[in-house]
């Protein structure tokens, strides 16, 4: 008797909805709003492929070309011929630049002018930098802050925000991490912002127009500042 040959069905991976309705803090680390948040911005699906794409596109653009080799035009000596070209028994040689000898140039060496760069359309580089933040939000690993604008120019000031933000359900490891740990967002960077948190290791300030994927996926908390004022700066990227 035959039997029916079985075929495993496909499940798709469900994915989980996300929460576009957040709490709002202050930098004293007390909720003092809510925002509903844009789903073009905060509610996309994963897309790995876009994603990966995108930022080995962005890592090969800002890699450098260091290794570099002379060939055989560009090293010292051998313009003369190191010996007459019959009767000394020995092989024949032109110059002492060659290759084979030593210190002559190298054939088919790595040069410094190679270009690695590679093109990334606008819209891809938008939508990939939303997939990510997106799914950072999924996450439970950004915070909304109304605003990090500080007074004066003090690391004590800026330290006492981050611990204070650190209390917020779910971010008690904000000041754990000593690499790479928080990337704070905001409109525009003011002068006492910017110096009073240069001095923390575990934290980079930058304005939300330079915001790309590449930064979303090496920090591990995301805090942006001043919500509604950030989202219409993301929004302009689509337009472009």
């Amino acid at each position: 008797m035959a039997t029916k040959k079985t075929t495993a069905k496909k499940v798709a991976k469900k994915v989980e909805a996300t929460d576009l309705n957040n709490a709002v803090y202050s930098i004293a680390g007390k909720e003092v709003s809510k925002i509903s948040l844009p789903e073009t911005i905060w509610g996309l699906p994963w897309n790995a492929d876009l994603v990966h794409q995108v930022v080995t596109g962005m890592q090969s653009n800002a890699r450098t070309g260091l290794a570099d080799s002379r060939g055989r035009a560009d090293v010292s000596g051998g313009g003369k011929k190191p010996w007459q070209q019959k009767g000394t028994g020995r092989a024949r040689h032109g110059s002492s630049r060659s290759p084979i000898w030593k210190g002559g140039g190298v054939t088919h060496g790595p040069l410094a002018e190679k270009n690695y760069a590679k093109k990334i359309n606008k819209k891809t580089r938008a939508k990939a930098l939303f997939v990510a933040l997106s799914q950072k939000l999924r996450d439970g690993k950004v915070l909304f802050v109304d605003s990090l604008d500080l007074k004066a120019i003090k690391t004590k000031d800026a330290m006492s925000a981050l611990v204070n933000l650190a209390k917020v359900e779910g971010f008690k490891t904000l000041n754990t991490k000593k690499d790479n740990n928080v990337f704070l967002i905001v409109p525009k960077k003011t002068d006492a912002t910017a110096k009073s948190f240069r001095n923390i290791f575990h934290v980079t300030l930058e304005d939300v127009r330079n915001l790309n994927p590449v930064d979303v996926l090496n920090y591990r908390y995301l805090v942006v500042a001043a919500p509604e004022e950030s989202n219409k700066v993301l929004e302009t990227k689509l337009a472009k």
